[in-house]
Order: structure tokens, then C-alpha cells, then sequence
């Protein structure tokens, strides 16, 4: 038999290397970083605080441009677009979860929701949004304003405008921080839940280890480098235990 044709992931951040100016001089954030997440996969991203996790998820946004090295998303060099291309492959292709749910707070929930679906010209933008809605338990309060919801509602709306416009990647970053525990787990049940039904890869940051192993792998970030990697279902290696 033929070998079986070689997959790309679905994103690729190959020898990524990311420098940040500060007033003491250059910064080194990523060092010759190398990850793949293949279509569908979770990777749960930890390290400690400084060790370039967030740096990462916003190289492979394309949020920040890497300052050498390259980075794929779905087939595309997203380093050769420019900024109004790289907008509008990031609405179609990247869903985003912050941990303090960058909503905007002169929109309803509904108007949050529809945004990207909106910038894409789509006839149905706010129907899709309601539905988005919907699905995460807020269709009572879609005319609401962030200010008039709890904190995990915040965060509903922000997973259901991640999703709205069905991207192939989701990048979470801490999307429990900011949140206590009850809330934080049912926030973790929905977007895990939402993921799956949808196959949407993910990358996962976060400090909370029981959570990291909810994904399929892990891999730990020091210094702007990796420095383990590991299936999800043998942890402690990673995570020093």
C-alpha cells in the first residue's frame, strides 16, 4: 500500500520566534516555538505567568506578527495577508474567548453576538445570533446590556460570539479567571460541549491543571519556549507533578 498522504495541521506555528520592544530594550517572548493542532483536537497551553502562553495565542490570531518564523491557520500563510485580509479571515476561521470577556457595553447581547456575522455582510446576522444565544442559555436576555449581566453570562455571550460564525479554531484564553467556581465549571461544560458538537479545534490556556487534562494534549510554555508535551491522560510530567 501507498503511505498515507502527510496532513498540515490546522494550525502551524513553525520555529515562531516573537520580540517585544520595553523600556529596558528588546524582549525575547517566544523563543523557536514549534506547535501543530490538528483539526478537531483540544491542547490545553500552561506555564507560568510571563512564559509567553498568551503571546502564542496571539501569534496564531494573528493578533501579533511573529518575528520570525511562520504561522498556518486552515491552508493560509496569515504572515502574507495584510491587515484588512487578516481581519476578515480571523472573523471566519478564529474564535476568540478572553478572560475579561471584551464585550462591547453599549451593545446588547444580541448586538455582541451578531458582529462578526454582521461584518460579513451576513442577511441573517442577528436571527444566527439569536440562536447563538439560544444554545448557551440566554434567550431571555438577549436585549440586555453586559453591564446588566453576571459575569458567566458575560462570558455566555462572549463563547456564543466566538462560535456564531462556526470558526475552525478557538482560542480561549483563561476563560474561567475571571469567574468563581460554580460559574467557571458550567462555562467550561458549555464551551467543551459547543466544541464538540461542532469539531472545532482548540487551544486551551490556562493555569488550572484538572482543567488542561480535559483536553486531548498538553503542552507547558517556560520562557517562551516548550518545554513538555504530553497526552493528556499522563499529566503529571508536565505539569511537574
Amino acid at each position: 500500500m501507498p503511505p498515507s498522504p502527510i496532513t498540515e495541521p490546522l494550525a502551524f506555528a513553525e520555529n515562531v520566534e516573537l520580540t517585544l520592544g520595553s523600556a529596558a530594550g528588546p524582549v525575547n517572548v517566544l523563543r523557536g516555538v514549534t506547535l501543530g493542532i490538528a483539526a478537531g483536537e483540544s491542547v490545553g497551553l500552561v506555564g507560568p505567568s510571563g512564559s509567553g502562553k498568551t503571546s502564542l495565542m496571539m501569534v496564531l490570531a494573528g493578533l501579533e506578527r511573529p518575528s520570525a518564523g511562520r504561522v498556518r491557520v486552515a491552508g493560509t500563510d496569515i504572515a502574507a495577508l495584510d491587515e484588512d485580509a487578516l481581519a476578515r479571515f480571523r472573523r471566519d476561521r478564529i474564535g476568540i474567548v478572553f478572560q475579561s470577556f471584551h464585550l462591547v457595553p453599549t451593545m446588547t447581547a444580541l448586538e455582541n453576538v451578531a458582529i462578526p456575522l454582521e461584518l460579513a455582510g451576513r442577511r441573517d446576522a442577528f436571527d444566527a445570533a439569536r440562536a447563538g444565544l439560544d444554545e448557551v442559555g440566554l434567550g431571555p436576555r438577549v436585549l440586555h446590556y453586559p453591564a446588566q449581566l453576571s459575569g458567566g453570562e458575560q462570558q455566555r455571550v462572549a463563547i456564543a460570539r466566538a462560535f456564531v460564525a462556526a470558526p475552525k479554531l478557538l482560542l480561549a484564553d483563561e476563560p474561567t479567571g475571571n469567574l468563581d467556581g460554580a460559574t467557571g465549571r458550567m462555562v467550561i461544560e458549555l464551551l467543551f460541549r459547543l466544541r464538540a458538537e461542532r469539531g472545532t479545534a482548540l487551544l486551551l490556556i490556562t493555569h488550572d491543571g484538572e482543567l488542561a487534562w480535559r483536553c486531548d494534549r498538553i503542552v507547558a510554555l517556560a520562557d517562551g519556549r516548550i518545554v513538555g508535551e504530553e497526552p493528556a491522560d499522563v499529566p503529571a510530567r508536565v505539569l511537574g507533578g
